[in-house]
């Protein structure tokens, strides 16, 4: 049965929503409060309101490979990691390519979403939008929520002693465009995610002083891994997956430090976390740790408290003359067109089945795409929930009893605990192979590695110990596509192709392949002389 879908927001979750709508047969109709597609990566010079806002120099911290949807590989000339304009641009080659505008209203805001009157009985929603101050009340079948989750901004100035008292100026990092505001200016940076680093980084060349504060610490890694692969390409793979999954949780923390570690020693720098029995998401960041060195960052504790012109810290020590404060305290779950009754955010916490379906609805018609914080990127995982959440609505897909649904959920809120701790900012994390795989199996498409080992060996080695590519979940099952082998077979060419534009003559090939030769040459002599001696000696007695 075709249904009429509502889908809110055209992002990257909003726009491949539309399609998984169209692939199961639905009619989706997609409500963009602004004027064109994008949502968080659609730079703009002013933040505008109830919007995603980035800052200009933003470049993705996972490579174009695990971030690209699963049947639509990037374009091969561009780079590894993109700046923020090239995903933008991906988005619209998407866009086109798929014919997705022509479902999307722009400058329509959606107020409100509440159940028909008649939901226990068919499930629908009751939308209402608001385009040119013209209200308009529309029922739907079902509803896919894609507004994101960086939009409210959170920074909780109670936190922060003595803020009231400061004459300086502070901003949410959510307000943050540029660095030439902050030129010659002492400047402190609240916070230790990935804007915060970003942040302090792109200031420091700019500033006369720039302090980053952190609470607990974290681990950096470089996007650069060993012989220059992209570090989710070298390190997201099904077999480091497996093998980590073996370990007890202590034991991996540990080899997972000792890799962040690898790199420069945390501690020596005043990064290392202090509870490090914890599965911490890392920041990505290939200059933080060049910029401290260099002394133009400096790494201190929590703050203690503001002066009117300082910053005390729990150390003890003071920074004078401070100019401006940036707040890289993250970001709070809301959806404002939905009734508690529909959803409830407790402590940034949202209680769904698999971040996606509410756990307590008589009909499954609407699902929350995109409430998830992958180690790894979040196109490809909000793509996998569209596919799932369209064909629960086609009804090719089921969920499970309200009872277990909820067993399930409270199960993975006690293994989430105990893997990344209680912070609000750990709340929708997991692991990316993990997460996919779970989304992946509800609809059948969760690749199966003993099956494609039987039958084609070479491509299962690179499946399994390759990167977890998200092509992988187009080989097989409901939506797969032909060119998926081929796409995971050139992943690498497509990676490392657009860095090289000088070409280099490794004469030291050659050589390496006859010393390689004459190594295996020398070692079978060694075995045949072994053998013929082992004879030689048995023949003898």
């Amino acid at each position: 049965m075709v249904k009429r879908v509502a889908v809110i927001g055209a992002g990257c979750s909003g726009l491949t929503a539309i399609k998984s709508c169209l692939e199961e047969g639905h009619e989706p109709i997609c409500f963009e409060k602004s004027h064109d597609i994008g949502g968080l990566w659609r730079y703009t010079e002013t933040v505008e309101d109830k919007r995603a806002s980035l800052y200009s120099s933003v470049v993705t911290n996972t490579s174009k490979e695990m971030m690209c949807y699963s049947d639509f590989p990037m374009p091969d000339d561009f780079p590894a990691y993109l700046h923020n304009s090239k995903v933008l641009e991906y988005l619209r080659l998407y866009a086109d390519h798929f014919r997705l505008l022509k479902y999307i209203q722009f400058e329509t805001e959606v107020c409100q979403v509440t159940k028909s009157p008649n939901f226990t009985m068919n499930g629908q929603w009751e939308v209402l939008t608001k385009k040119n101050g013209t209200e308009k009340k529309e029922c739907f079948d079902a509803v896919m929520v894609c507004n994101g989750h960086h939009v409210d901004h959170y920074l909780p100035l109670e936190s922060f002693p003595g803020i009231e008292k400061f004459k300086g100026h502070y901003i949410h990092s959510r307000f943050y465009k540029k660095s030439e505001d902050y030129h010659g200016k002492t400047v402190l940076v609240v916070g230790i995610g990935n804007s915060a680093g970003d942040i302090s980084v792109e200031i420091s060349s700019k500033a006369k002083q720039v302090y980053l504060s952190t609470r607990q610490g974290t681990w950096v890694v470089s996007r650069i891994s060993h012989h220059g692969y992209p570090v989710d390409m070298a390190l997201a793979t099904r077999f480091f997956f497996w093998f980590s999954n073996l370990l007890p949780a202590y034991l991996f923390n540990k080899m997972n430090e000792k890799h962040m570690s690898s790199w420069f020693d945390h501690g020596n720098y005043g990064l290392e976390p202090e509870n490090r029995s914890f599965s911490r998401e890392p920041i990505v960041n290939d200059y933080l740790p060049s910029q401290i060195l260099c002394g133009a960052i400096r790494v201190k504790p929590n703050i203690s408290t503001f002066t009117e012109t300082s910053v005390i810290f729990e150390d003890g020590t003071v920074v004078e003359d401070l100019d401006e404060v940036i707040f890289a305290t993250g970001y709070s779950i809301s959806f404002p067109f939905l009734d508690d009754s529909v959803i409830r955010v407790d402590n940034n916490k949202v209680a769904l089945y698999k971040n996606v379906f509410p756990l307590s609805h008589e009909k499954p018609t609407i699902a929350f795409l995109g409430l998830v914080q992958p180690l790894g990127s979040l196109l490809p995982v909000s793509e996998i929930q569209a596919r799932w959440a369209t064909q629960v609505f086609k009804g090719t897909a089921h969920l499970p009893s309200v009872s277990k649904m909820k067993n399930y959920y409270q199960k993975s809120v006690e293994q989430k605990l105990k893997r990344f701790g209680r912070s609000r900012f750990q709340t929708l994390q997991t692991f990316f192979i993990g997460y996919m795989d779970e989304i992946a199996v509800e609809i059948g498409v969760r690749p199966n590695i003993i099956v494609l080992f039987l039958k084609d060996p070479r491509f299962a080695w690179n499946v399994f110990f390759g990167p977890c590519t998200p092509y992988q979940y187009r080989l097989t099952g409901p939506g797969k596509w032909s060119g998926a082998r081929k796409a995971v077979l050139t992943q690498w060419s497509r990676t490392l192709n657009p860095a090289k534009t000088r070409v280099v003559q490794r004469f030291q090939s050659k050589t390496k392949q006859i010393v390689v030769l004459f190594g295996l040459a020398a070692a079978i002599l060694v075995c045949v002389y072994y053998i013929a001696f082992k004879n030689h000696q048995q023949e003898s007695l």
